[in-house]
């Protein structure tokens, strides 16, 4: 559905992680967990494209993980994971450096389901530790049409999309710093998006 390239927002996420470790050591390590990694595009780039990263992915599809697994990269560096997000994660607390996820955020969950979700990553996270996330937001075309499921969720072509304003970001963000919330677009649609960079104080 989105190509093999890997996204913009992790690309973005990257220069953040690599900025992290530069300001602790350039020995370390970044654990990062990956949510709805789907096929594994940005899991691939994460992998290939430095070697400070170690990545847990997980996403509630087994074809989705069995797809990332086929891709044979790096068993030391990469574990996989089905886990359906709404439940509590097997991680202990403080596990992790960052947390990474491109429009995950923004399916059919309820705005209960997604501020327990961030409380979970808050609870895994290492203090300092970076959440970034996408959402598609309430100036997308899609905002609005299609069947109204509740709140801000709309269905359009088979798929429910949970649509976010800046104040539904820092309601679902207590307990983090909001460092920035950035627009961009994806796709020929295009979906329009704001990428958040939170920081566990």
């Amino acid at each position: 559905m989105f190509g093999q390239e890997p996204s913009i927002a992790a690309k973005y996420a990257l220069s953040v992680f690599k900025k992290k470790n530069d300001t602790l050591s350039k020995k370390n390590k970044i654990n990062l967990l990956e949510l709805g990694s789907g096929l594994g595009r940005d899991t691939k780039y994460f992998i290939t494209e430095s070697d400070l990263i170690n990545i847990t992915a997980l996403d509630y599809s087994s074809e989705a993980i069995k797809n990332i697994n086929q891709k044979k990269l790096d068993p030391e560096r990469i574990s996989t994971k089905v886990w359906d997000i709404r439940k509590r994660f097997p991680f202990k607390e403080n596990s992790f450096d960052g947390c990474f996820s491109h429009m995950l955020y923004c399916m059919a969950l309820t705005t209960k389901e997604i501020i327990n979700l961030n409380k979970e990553v808050k609870r895994i996270l290492k203090p300092g530790g970076i959440n970034i996330f996408t959402v598609r937001h309430t100036g997308d075309g899609d905002f609005k049409n299609g069947l109204h499921i509740g709140e801000d969720l709309y269905q359009n072509d088979g798929f429910i999309v949970h649509f976010f304003s800046k104040k539904k970001i820092k309601e679902i963000s207590d307990g983090f710093l909001i460092e920035n919330i950035n627009e961009f677009q994806e796709g020929k649609f295009p979906r329009k998006l704001f990428l958040v960079t939170l920081r566990k104080g």
